[in-house]
């Protein structure tokens, strides 16, 4: 097959210096900062330079064995994130590890800021830990996406669709995070990599926001785009070279599932619309990337007062109890489902079989 090079010319986005100043400055508009100008009239010069010399990853160190290219010089960060997902896996795998469940708190409500007020999600996760928490030789990790909203800064950063160029330029773990030169940093992702990796079952509570996931829920779902055929080798891509990952691709790449195996329940919840569509939406995604559903009743979708006043809609999940227990019962069928899949009585029914269309 022909060489196939990257196509260029979207519009430049680099800032002039005045530009730079200006929204760094914003970090420090509160007059609380007014005393120290000067120390900030330091900083600007060396935060410009960072960002004109493009440095992403100001701390790297030589990748060394195991890499296609030893020599290549790896941030820091990465590296760690790497390892932190290496040992994650070794717990995974070990038969004499407690089986453990990833709980993900998909609403970005909490008290805590604006709404003032906790979620119904919240509520329906805590229902869902106290069934895992009372299982014996299991362990229950919660993963509160609302944290992003009301934690000081906390991100999870777009996925820039790396994988769109080709799919060997998407690392495994995501390398595009943190760019110290773009001011994208404390970037989450670092830590989420590993939960699920550790994790046997995964267990998604989410409500439904304009027929959609809501943002943060969807922050992390593209952003584990790297966990379906990702490169764990930055170093044969020379980190984000377009050209070297198409070549790589176009010779033949296997495309590794490296969440591939676990089980997984499903609980959406709405108002008036869209919980259906998002619980299938979140299954099928689930399954794409090699998971095994833990039952019909572990995924479920309902309404919560449904068309009724969102001023009394904890009243009305006070006075659903069935949909309460539905959600204990799709945290059981998620414990049943790991623990056969420890015992290798559940497998994922397409497992083996050669696919005709590879991506």
């Amino acid at each position: 097959m022909a060489k196939v090079k990257a196509r260029k010319g979207m519009p430049k986005t680099e800032l002039g210096k005045d530009a730079f100043e200006q929204r760094l400055r914003q970090r420090f508009y509160d007059p609380a900062f007014d005393p120290i100008e000067p120390s900030i009239e330091t900083i600007l010069p060396i935060a410009w330079e960072a960002y004109k010399d493009d440095r992403k990853a100001p701390r790297t160190r030589r990748a060394g064995r195991g890499f296609t290219d030893p020599n290549y010089e790896l941030s820091v960060e990465w590296l760690a994130a790497r390892a932190a997902i290496a040992k994650a896996e070794r717990q995974q795998r070990s038969p004499r590890s407690a089986s453990r469940i990833l709980l993900v708190n998909g609403s970005p409500r909490s008290d805590q800021t604006c709404p003032g007020e906790i979620s119904k999600t919240w509520r329906l996760v805590k229902l869902a830990e106290q069934v895992f928490k009372r299982q014996r030789g299991f362990e229950v990790e919660l993963l509160d996406l609302s944290r992003i909203v009301a934690e000081r800064s906390l991100h999870i950063h777009p996925c820039k669709a790396c994988v769109s160029t080709a799919m060997p330029l998407c690392h495994w773990p995501c390398s595009c995070y943190p760019n110290h030169a773009y001011a994208q940093i404390n970037d989450w992702m670092n830590d989420i990599y590993p939960m699920w990796a550790a994790a046997h079952g995964i267990m998604i509570v989410t409500p439904v926001h304009w027929y959609q996931a809501p943002t943060v829920l969807k922050a992390m779902m593209d952003r584990l785009v790297c966990a379906d055929g990702g490169n764990p080798d930055p170093t044969s891509t020379s980190g984000k070279d377009p050209d070297k990952a198409k070549a790589i691709e176009l010779k033949g790449w296997n495309f590794p599932r490296h969440l591939a195996g676990r089980t997984f329940s499903v609980v959406v919840h709405g108002d008036a619309a869209g919980a259906e569509n998002l619980r299938r939406s979140l299954s099928d995604w689930l399954s794409d990337m090699g998971l095994i559903g833990a039952g019909h009743h572990a995924e479920i979708d309902r309404y919560v007062g449904y068309y009724e006043s969102y001023a009394t809609s904890h009243q009305a999940l006070d006075a659903d109890r069935a949909f309460q227990e539905e959600t204990r019962n799709a945290a059981r069928l998620l414990v049943d489902a790991v623990k056969r899949l420890r015992r290798g009585d559940l497998v994922e029914p397409s497992k083996g079989t050669a696919e005709p269309r590879p991506k």
